[in-house]
């Protein structure tokens, strides 16, 4: 992360305060995709705001147009700890940059936002009187006005101790908002086919950023389930495709999990949510597959790999396999057509182990794997409990808190070298996440 000062234009990027942890990698993973330079005034950290140097305004409206951790951007006209900090700060600003913008033709909408306190009307309204020595000429316009400006005020984060005064004072000029609608257009509350494990709509957008998908990318799931991950990455211009092994997910025909739900309705499929939100020109197709058992040609390379496999909690962890081992009766070939092949427990050591050396085998250079893994908290080590492949770089790791003991990493990885060799890599030695169905069940033994 870059850190300048000089006097060049400055924005303020105003976060919503949700996965934290995981807005740094969203604005990274974004300016990467469309190559901007941003240079960081303040880090991004929990406190809801940062404060960037940016080319021009147009790399402004390019970050909006894809990070999901924004609410707005807004070009930053004046900064303060104190009401009188922030207006000498304004009056010294150039005017070749603020009086454009208060000239006749322009209406405008003044809005006072707060972080931690809520303000009366009167209060709101006595702020906006503040600014009164600015020479605006425009109307007012509420509802559609040709420029809003903004001021915000950080009261910080602890809503018990509220402050009589802010923290910081930002006053500024509005660019443009982030795609926080994009949650609530893919929201799983309105999603025509869920399962056990869908993801969050948020989360999964989340995930396409780090993956870096744009238009045309070519992208696959191995563990595909119901396909959340598919519609936030068609949704950002992605041809999808995936592959599992559970038959009834695959084909619709699995047990319904909204409640009072008791049959699915005919066409559920993760190709009807593809209908759902217009991006069947995006789906390539899901196939039932083994992931423990080769399925595509060596040549075959995807831009990304977005996943969520399976760690034994909600869905099970099975690979196609016997416990009798070599020892099977061959199936007669009567009966093949309808046979579904018997499985065994697939340890989660070794699926990580088979991921990553299908992503390096598998991924285009420069492709990104994003997946995640559970972990115990108290036993975490970064060093001991993350998987390793010499193959490909760890580019983010954010941390999902799911309780006291017990939290989910998403992992960002990507393909630095090709493989040289057909071998496995031997399986890490997770220690953290191994035991993680042991503690997440309160510690109940694990049968053999």
């Amino acid at each position: 992360m870059k850190m300048e000062s000089s006097d060049k234009v400055k924005y303020v990027l105003w976060f919503a305060q949700e996965h934290v942890n995981f807005r740094a990698a969203d604005i990274e993973s974004v300016a990467s995709i469309f190559n901007i330079e941003v240079n960081y005034h303040t880090e991004i950290s929990d406190v809801p705001y940062c404060i960037v140097e940016l080319p021009s305004e147009k790399e402004a409206h390019l970050l909006a147009s894809r990070c999901i951790s924004l609410r707005s951007v807004l070009e930053l006209w004046g900064h303060g700890k104190t009401n009188e900090e922030l207006h000498n700060s304004i009056q010294q600003t150039p005017k070749d940059r603020m009086y454009p913008h208060f000239v006749s033709e322009k209406s405008f909408r003044l809005t006072v936002e707060t972080f931690c306190k809520s303000l009366s009307m009167k209060e709101k309204v006595e702020r906006i009187e503040s600014f009164s020595y600015l020479p605006i000429e425009g109307n007012v316009n509420l509802k559609d006005p040709d420029v809003t400006f903004y001021l915000l005020e950080y009261f910080g984060q602890d809503s018990n101790n509220i402050p009589e005064q802010p923290y910081e004072l930002f006053f500024g000029r509005w660019v443009a908002d982030g795609q926080r609608s994009l949650i609530q257009k893919l929201s799983l509350k309105t999603r025509h086919f869920l399962g056990n494990t869908s993801m969050d709509a948020q989360l999964s957008l989340l995930m396409a950023n780090q993956a870096k998908i744009v238009p045309g990318s070519l992208v696959y799931d191995p563990f595909v389930g119901s396909g959340s991950l598919l519609v936030s990455a068609a949704q950002f211009g992605g041809y999808v495709s995936g592959a599992d092994i559970d038959f009834l997910m695959i084909h619709g025909k699995s047990r319904p999990v909204r409640p009072n739900q008791k049959v699915r309705e005919k066409g559920e499929s993760i190709k009807s949510n593809m209908q759902q939100y217009n991006l069947s020109s995006k789906y390539v197709g899901v196939l039932v597959a083994d992931f423990a058992r080769p399925l595509w040609r060596p040549d075959v390379r995807f831009d990304a790999i977005l996943t969520d496999p399976p760690y034994g909690v909600r869905e099970a962890t099975f690979k196609v396999g016997s416990w009798r081992g070599p020892d099977i009766k061959p199936i007669a070939e009567k009966h093949l057509p309808h046979h579904i092949p018997a499985k065994v427990d697939y340890d989660l050591q070794e699926l990580m182990r088979d991921l990553l050396d299908f992503a390096a085998n598998h991924l285009c250079m420069g492709g990104r794997l994003v997946f995640w893994l559970p972990i115990c908290r108290e036993e975490y080590d970064e060093e001991k409990s993350l998987p390793k492949h010499k193959c490909l770089r760890l580019i983010y790791n954010c941390e999902q808190v799911l309780s006291c003991h017990s939290s989910r990493l998403l992992l960002c990885m990507e393909k630095v070298k090709e493989p040289v060799t057909k071998e496995k890599t031997p399986p890490a030695e997770l220690t953290s996440t191994t035991r993680f169905r042991h503690r997440y069940f309160g510690g109940k033994e694990q049968k053999e």
